[in-house]
């Protein structure tokens, strides 16, 4: 769930001028996120997000450049967000929840794993084209580990 407020705040403070907390907080709640002040503010700060001002001076929220953001961890994302993994020769399917797959995407490439030679995200849907069978095999095993919930 954090993975995904995450991405609605960096969405939101580049489609819109959000001059504090409060104009976020009800941005959030509209894309059905109720957060606390004390969420929102550890959000903010884990986001990099920094106040900028317009051409007349009023300050606003910024998302830092993509090379500043933290990189995504697919540890965080997995157990949330993996539906279902399938796979057939080099090619492992992974179904998430809708508006999910590029997140999780981003998370594998990040992990830059010798198997993976790409990735290609939908919606729901995210592609994984690896090395061989058995690598696909192996990453499925991997994915499925990091995806089991810890207790």
């Amino acid at each position: 769930m954090k993975a995904k407020r995450h991405a609605a705040i960096l969405r939101l403070v580049r489609e819109h001028r959000v001059p504090n907390q409060q104009r976020l907080r009800r941005l959030l709640a509209r894309a059905g996120f109720e957060v606390t002040q004390a969420t929102l503010s550890r959000d903010i700060r884990e986001l990099g997000l920094v106040k900028l001002p317009d051409d007349e001076g009023v300050a606003h929220y910024g998302a830092p450049p993509e090379e500043l953001l933290p990189p995504p961890m697919l540890s965080t994302f997995l157990p949330s967000l993996l539906l279902r993994c399938d796979g057939v020769g080099p090619l492992l399917v992974l179904r998430t929840p809708t508006g999910s797959a590029s997140a999780l995407a981003a998370a594998l490439d990040h992990e830059a794993w010798p198997q993976v030679l790409g990735t290609l995200a939908g919606d729901d849907t995210l592609l994984i084209v690896t090395r061989s069978v058995a690598d696909r095999k192996k990453l499925a095993r991997r994915i499925a580990e990091l995806a089991a919930p810890r207790h």
